[in-house]
């Protein structure tokens, strides 16, 4: 029982945190590729931009709650998986932006000393 409290929090496998996020865009994009299903189809019959999908599926855009919904209706892919997958992929790139934690560490000091 000793050797479960010196165990790093870290380690337990609940905890770990991936290597690499996975951005929804990734699922969305095997998933088009699985079905035989053309971006620049599936752009036009959503009614968006060919540019904002492909930018989507290759992780450089956010998935916003629209297209998620977009994407439920033309694909049946639940919205709300998708959108917590996009919610933990902000937390973990932003967990890992160095800057911006330091500017959290900062921000806590300030107030602690309030």
């Amino acid at each position: 029982m000793a050797l479960a409290k010196e165990m790093n929090p870290k380690m337990i496998a609940n905890n770990l945190k991936p290597f690499q996020p996975t951005h929804p865009g990734e699922v969305l994009k095997d998933e088009l590729e699985h079905r035989g299903i053309s971006q620049r189809g599936l752009a036009r019959q959503l009614g968006i931009s060919y540019s904002v999908l492909n930018e989507v599926l290759n992780g450089k855009r956010v998935l916003n709650t629209e297209l998620a919904l977009m994407m439920e209706a033309a694909l049946g892919v639940d919205a709300a998986p998708l959108l917590a997958m996009q919610n933990e992929y902000d937390m973990l790139m932003a967990e890992r932006d160095a800057s911006f934690m330091e500017k959290l560490r900062h921000i806590r000091q300030i107030a602690a000393a309030l």
